[in-house]
């Protein structure tokens, strides 16, 4: 797996951060049973950035927490048959699936971990694993399809020892 990582605003994050990403990847990715190695790009930007970015991509006029740039469109979240017969998605040097963009809003995360009454890390590892399930195929437009998000995330947490408090 290949993280490209754009760590433009890291205060107040843990030092491990990038390894912290590289775990929440490796475990979302081992749960849902990806037979690929992947490249998954991570930028953590500032509330001005974000709102930018949310405005110009989501035509949604406000500072939000993280976005997910999925490259490829699942036949059904999780789904990965097809992915053997796309030459396309694949990186040209290292032949890795190219999953997609997470756009993380550092200073979202400080404030919704204090708000939830939980660890930084705890928020940063969610919303990671949050964006991952929908670089993935997942999505949370129904509420079946948000439930099994939710318990997919909480599965991600858990096995990383990062459970809810």
């Amino acid at each position: 797996m290949t993280l490209l990582i754009d760590d433009l605003v890291t205060d107040g994050l843990d030092s491990d951060y990038k390894e912290l990403a590289e775990s929440v990847i490796s475990e979302t990715l081992d749960l849902l049973s990806f037979p690929y190695p992947v490249q998954v790009s991570l930028s953590l930007v500032s509330e001005e950035e974000i709102h930018v970015e949310n405005k110009e991509f989501r035509n949604v006029d406000r500072v939000t927490d993280v976005l997910s740039f999925p490259m490829l469109t699942f036949p059904a979240p999780g789904d990965f048959s097809f992915i053997d017969e796309c030459d396309d998605i694949r990186d040209p040097d290292t032949g890795e699936v190219v999953l997609g963009d997470i756009v993380l809003c550092t200073r979202k995360v400080i404030d919704q971990a204090a708000e939830f009454g939980h660890p930084v890390r705890r928020e940063y590892a969610f919303l990671i694993a949050h964006s991952m399930l929908h670089l993935l195929g997942y999505d949370h437009v129904r509420s079946d399809e948000a439930k099994e998000m939710e318990r997919l995330e909480d599965q991600i947490l858990n096995g990383l020892g990062i459970g809810r408090d």
